[in-house]
């Protein structure tokens, strides 16, 4: 995606998420959290002194982003936001995303190349399932990818503490008239429908060319990542 977005002529950053990547990594669970997430992901975006943000969200990009676009309207232009949600008071998990949140917590072997591969519709290759598996040598870098679906608060869970916060970035979306845009995934059982969700409830989403994109999984980055990176260019370079 990032060469055909930087040859449209847009600055193009990709951050590691803290936890991912090559990049140092807490060990314990403990040492990650929603809310740490967000301040992480603000504390780039003041560093690099980044404004006229367009930010394109994919799963954690968009709960820990949107937050981030609600506490801080004037840094950003426009939000696409793919296969990703943030979740509201009133909201419980779907059994897809309760089945994964579960194979998280208890899998004795836990494989990112693998879950890779269980959230999209194409087959890898064995370099790409590689790459993905690098930055894992051993459990002991995993907690934070084991954590993450742990993080995602819902009604009735532990981690509802954070839903204050969520219902409060809602409030700012419900009135955000930027443009706003979805690029799904057709063949995501998780975030089937979180698409039209947005399209109701974001102002910003009216009059734009969303897009339900055929033969594409939760990880639509693998799947349809070239036509994803068009369809994002050309949304840019037209609004």
């Amino acid at each position: 995606m990032i060469p055909i977005l930087v040859e449209a002529g847009f600055r193009t950053i990709a951050p590691d998420l803290i936890g991912f990547g090559k990049s140092d990594k807490p060990v314990s669970q403990k040492d990650y959290s929603f809310e740490k997430h967000v301040k992480w992901l603000k504390n780039l975006v003041v560093n690099l002194k980044l404004q006229n943000v367009h930010l394109f969200c994919q799963d954690w990009g968009g709960l820990a982003g949107l937050r981030l676009v609600a506490e801080n309207e004037a840094l950003f232009s426009s939000v696409i936001a793919s296969n990703t949600f943030i979740p509201r008071t009133g909201m419980r998990a779907n059994e897809a995303f309760l089945k994964w949140r579960h194979f998280s917590q208890t899998a004795p072997e836990f494989y990112a190349g693998s879950v890779l591969q269980m959230g999209t519709v194409s087959q890898l290759s064995k370099e790409v399932i590689a790459a993905y598996d690098a930055p894992f040598p051993d459990d002991s870098y995993k907690a934070g990818a084991r954590v993450f679906p742990k993080l995602v608060p819902f009604d009735g869970d532990d981690e509802g503490n954070e839903l204050p916060a969520c219902d409060a970035a809602w409030q700012v979306l419900e009135k955000w008239e930027k443009p706003f845009l979805t690029l799904f995934g057709d063949s995501d059982p998780i975030m089937k429908g979180a698409d039209a969700f947005f399209q109701t409830k974001v102002p910003g989403a009216k009059g734009h060319p969303h897009r339900l994109m055929e033969k594409a999984g939760h990880f639509i980055q693998e799947d349809q990542g070239g036509a994803l990176a068009h369809f994002l260019a050309n949304f840019l370079e037209n609004i």
